[in-house]
């Protein structure tokens, strides 16, 4: 009775949290990424491109494409049809529909330590070096490794009419050209002026100062370090700079075979000749 009555309050006030307990419909369509690797940008992308009236924010982002991780199911069940939702799951056979947001895990594993130490998960005197390790067994995330969350979706979708796959890297080089792909696999009729003006509200420097102006509203920086942005060097490739040349071999060496099938240039050249599992290479699990 006591159990009950503490979820009617929740439900009341909103508080039951969907988490990964609600009903996926039909027609829903997810944009799916590991974390860190863009899928803000991309949320930003699609509300700016559907909601072109709209004053998108951190404030409201929840609220134009939501995430179901961190908002109620009584929100989520009185959303209009069909829903686009937000998501870091690994496979999950109820996703019928899905944007899959894939980059480079070097760059990723970068993003994800600052952001880390951004939300205190990890000790403020741990250097990125002794991130690797924890990063690449998987153990960084509660959504596993990149490798796993990536070959997850990649494995049993590729070649999937209902499976678009998007890397990071292309949406920087030609914004318009890929957010144009999304619209088209999502139905949304866009001219070119309409793409460009989505990409123009969705640029990382009108991000930033979103940032700073909603960093206490959004759960994705609210009571989080704020000398520590959350939106920061929104390129591809800075870990040339950035990861000592040992740290960058642990990666490829670990994750060679996935990183080709993407396309990823490899430092470690030698890798770029092993072979690719069959599945890979199909886009089929074995």
């Amino acid at each position: 009775m006591i159990g009950q009555l503490k979820y009617a309050v929740k439900y009341a006030l909103g508080l039951d949290r969907a988490g990964n307990n609600y009903t996926v419909h039909p027609d829903d369509t997810f944009l799916v990424s590991y974390p860190k690797s863009g899928n803000t940008w991309v949320r930003f992308l699609l509300a700016n491109l559907i909601y072109p009236n709209e004053s998108v924010g951190f404030a409201n982002i929840n609220r134009l494409l939501p995430a179901p991780g961190v908002l109620s199911k009584r929100f989520l069940s009185k959303l209009p049809r069909p829903r686009i939702l937000k998501s870091h799951e690994p496979f999950d056979v109820r996703f019928r529909k899905v944007i899959y947001l894939v980059r480079d895990p070097r760059d990723v594993a970068i993003s994800e330590y600052h952001f880390d130490l951004k939300k205190r998960y990890i000790a403020a005197d741990m250097t990125l070096e002794q991130f690797l390790k924890p990063f690449i067994a998987g153990e960084t995330s509660s959504y596993g490794s990149w490798w796993e969350h990536a070959a997850s979706w990649i494995g049993p979708r590729y070649g999937n009419p209902a499976f678009l796959l998007v890397r990071y890297e292309d949406l920087l080089a030609d914004p318009v050209g890929e957010t144009a792909k999304i619209a088209e696999f999502l139905g949304i009729q866009a001219d070119e002026g309409r793409l460009k003006t989505a990409v123009e509200r969705s640029s990382a420097d009108r991000m930033r100062k979103l940032e700073k102006q909603d960093a206490d509203k959004w759960t994705g920086t609210k009571n989080t370090i704020q000398d520590i942005p959350f939106v920061r060097t929104a390129k591809s490739g800075g870990w040339k700079d950035s990861l000592p040349r040992d740290a960058v071999e642990q990666i490829e060496v670990a994750w060679f075979p996935l990183m080709n099938f993407l396309g990823y240039d490899l430092a470690s050249k030698e890798l770029d000749s092993k072979a690719v599992p069959p599945w890979l290479r199909s886009g089929q699990p074995t």
